[in-house]
């Protein structure tokens, strides 16, 4: 698990966490408790003084009711489509190193779990662990792994949006009106241009998977130029500002020669498109769960899929426990606009979805983590040191 290989990863950070591994962990775990105690001050607070309206809007025994009905059959189905996605991640991260080292999919799988329960259990400051553990196993560089989780993120966001746009086909203008009547910006827009708003959900997916694609070509062909282009243009506002998506950049463009060839892309965007597919039937099976509520039990396809988006924009700011507890509130919101559900029915299923999306990795990842001694803390510190140390150079 620590050996380096030919391609010396760790030669790439030592010069950035020696001997600051342990003082930052240090840092790191004072600001953990200290965001704890202040976290559980505004949540008391807030309970205090909400407990009054809580106590006459929400009923607790109704959300108990709903949740001891639930189809637990339903909720294990949903956590099994999400561990096979992790699988499915696994076996697209060794499509995407095949040209640099043939990795078998099972070697991946590790990682992937245990920089997932790292996010879970830490936050976004987490996500350089997978490919920083990527490359610890593999002995591939960490540039070269960041590079791959790079294109990996891009062929998430293509995928999810040209999923989102083929289910807006098949919902109204009223039903995406009564969607997005709480999901901010397109709220306000909505109550500006109430035939703009639909539009823009209908074809936005679309155009902003076109402009990726259009991105994508750009950067394989001169991936150089458009990071000077966009290092100049952020720079007008912000020099750190511009070195970061230059960096951001030009680290895609050496990510895109994971893909050499048109058969290396149809592998990597079926395994995304069908990825997100399983993470669909997960939420949609989560929702069909709890039979004590209609408007959950009658959850359409595409309105799953208004859901995703929800709670995906719910999840992009994820703080460690803070961030569950925000993005159970955002999701329920999302539940009673979109299918009218009850707060209780709304507040239980969300939860739960956290739960099935988010959290039922856990488990496997501290287990995982036990087997091959790796620490979530110091790995989440290194990785992060390392992902400094490359945008420095």
């Amino acid at each position: 698990m620590e050996r380096n290989g030919s391609g010396k990863p760790g030669s790439e950070v030592s010069g950035a966490s020696a001997g600051s591994a342990a003082p930052d962990g240090e840092v790191l775990k004072k600001r953990q408790w200290i965001l704890g105690l202040v976290v559980l001050a505004v949540l008391a607070g807030f309970a205090w003084w909400g407990r009054d309206r809580i106590q006459k809007e929400f009923s607790f025994a109704v959300f108990w009711r709903q949740v001891s009905v639930a189809d637990w059959w339903l909720i294990a189905l949903a956590i099994a489509c999400i561990y096979a996605g992790y699988i499915f991640r696994a076996v697209r991260w060794s499509l995407l190193v095949r040209h640099n080292q043939k990795v078998s999919p099972l070697t991946l799988l590790g990682p992937q779990v245990i920089g997932f329960t790292a996010v879970a259990l830490i936050g976004r400051v987490a996500d350089p662990v997978r490919p920083y553990l990527v490359a610890r196993k593999t002995g591939l560089t960490v540039s070269s792994q960041i590079a791959v989780y790079i294109v990996e993120r891009l062929l998430d966001m293509g995928s999810m949006a040209l999923v989102f746009s083929v289910a807006m086909f098949w919902m109204s203008a009223d039903q995406i009106k009564q969607g997005i009547s709480h999901a901010g910006v397109m709220a306000k827009l909505a109550s500006y241009n109430p035939t703009l708003a639909p539009f823009v959900v209908h074809y936005g997916g679309l155009v902003l998977t076109l402009l990726g694609a259009l991105f994508l070509v750009a950067v394989r062909l001169a991936g150089e130029r458009v990071a000077q282009f966009l290092e100049f243009s952020f720079g007008m506002v912000s020099k750190g500002l511009g070195h970061a998506v230059g960096h951001k950049v030009r680290a895609f463009h050496a990510g895109l020669d994971t893909m050499r060839s048109y058969s290396d892309f149809a592998g990597a965007a079926g395994l995304s498109i069908s990825m997100w597919l399983l993470i669909a039937l997960a939420y949609f099976a989560g929702c069909r769960a709890f039979v004590g509520s209609h408007a959950l039990l009658s959850i359409t396809p595409s309105k799953c899929i208004l859901l995703m988006i929800a709670s995906g924009g719910a999840s992009v700011f994820q703080l460690p426990v803070l961030g569950w507890f925000s993005q159970i509130g955002l999701v329920a919101v999302a539940l009673v606009a979109i299918l009218g559900a009850t707060p209780e029915a709304a507040t239980a299923c969300s939860a739960t979805l956290l739960l099935i999306t988010f959290l039922s990795i856990v488990p496997a990842g501290l287990i995982w983590a036990q087997f091959d001694n790796v620490n979530l803390r110091k790995v989440t510190v290194e990785s992060g040191h390392a992902d400094e140390a490359l945008a420095a150079e």
